[in-house]
This record gives C-alpha cells, sequence and structure tokens, in this order.
C-alpha cells in the first residue's frame, strides 16, 4: 500500500518579471487549499511605500533588504502558502537558501517577447524605466541561471495562468514519486 502524497509546506514561485507568479500563485493557492502571499505585497504594506516609492526614496540595496525580511517572516508561517516572490528575489544566496527551506520552489520561465507584452503597460516597475525591449533583454541576460536552483521550472509562454497552475502540481506530484 502507497503512503498518501503530503503537500509541501510552501510552495515558492520564482522567476523573472511578467511570467505570472502572482495571478498563477493565487490559482494554485485555490486548488491546493494553500494561502497566497504575494512578497511584494508584505513589503508595501511593512514599508508603507509603494516599490517604485521604495526604489526612489531608499535604492534598491534597501529594497532587497526589505524583501529578505519579508521573505523571512513570510517563509516562517506555519500555514500552508503559496508565495510569489519578486523576480529579483533570488538575487541573494539567503533569499534563495529560504526559500528551498521553506518548501518546493518553481521557477516560472517565458521568453522575452512574451515577458514584454505582459509587463508593457505595467508603468510600475523601476527596473524597467527606459527602453522596455532593452532593459527586459539586459536583464534577462543579467539574471541567466539566478533561477536554476529550483527543482521545477515551468516555461508559461502560451499558457493560461490555469495551465500553469495544473502543471505546477502535476510536477509536484512527479517529484513526489520520484523520492
Amino acid at each position: 500500500m502507497t503512503e498518501p502524497l503530503t503537500p509541501p509546506r510552501h510552495i515558492v514561485l520564482v522567476g523573472f518579471m511578467g511570467t505570472g507568479k502572482s495571478t498563477v500563485g493565487r490559482l494554485l493557492a485555490q486548488r491546493g487549499g494553500y494561502t497566497a502571499v504575494d512578497v511584494d505585497a508584505e513589503i508595501v504594506k511593512r514599508e508603507g511605500y509603494t516599490i517604485p516609492e521604495l526604489f526612489a526614496q531608499f535604492g534598491e540595496d534597501y529594497f532587497r533588504a526589505a524583501e529578505t525580511e519579508a521573505l523571512r517572516a513570510i517563509l516562517g508561517q506555519a500555514a500552508s502558502l503559496v508565495v510569489a516572490t519578486g523576480g529579483g528575489a533570488v538575487l541573494r544566496p539567503e533569499n534563495r537558501a529560504l526559500m528551498t527551506d521553506g518548501g518546493l520552489v518553481v521557477a516560472l520561465t517565458a521568453s522575452a517577447e512574451q515577458i514584454i507584452a505582459r509587463v508593457s503597460q505595467d508603468t510600475g516597475r523601476p527596473l524597467l524605466q527606459g527602453n522596455l525591449e532593452e532593459r527586459v533583454y539586459k536583464l534577462m541576460s543579467e539574471r541567466s541561471g539566478a533561477y536554476d536552483f529550483a527543482p521545477v521550472r515551468i516555461d508559461t509562454t502560451g499558457l493560461s495562468a490555469e495551465e500553469v497552475a495544473e502543471a505546477i502540481w502535476d510536477a509536484w506530484l512527479v517529484t513526489q514519486h520520484r523520492r
């Protein structure tokens, strides 16, 4: 007789901006009976500033420190969560360790063209100021390999958020059967 599969305590979604982490996170949480948490929203709540205001007033280093503290607090919770991180949360080794210790990490990817289409109307992304296409390609190049620590990778290009959530759930089931 096989033992029932135990869902991971947390599912942590990482990936470049525009890959669908927040939207997929909400759907995945509903599907699995988890609570959805968005790290950027938690930072705004804790700091009392929007993300663009934090970058403008205090700089990226300050924001990254606030991100680490928010991530630590979120992943320390006992409740089962689906955590949508910001695209740069993986840049700090400490954050990657918190994520892998906290549960199953899933990297969402997408083509540069898909990301540009998804974020083109979003003016609230401080790292995309200037020529959008140039910034996306530059950041994607700089972050090449940054998400490789995640044991599960899902390419969201051309997929609906529902399809991505289902693919993550299926990938989790596969990882459990390999153990």
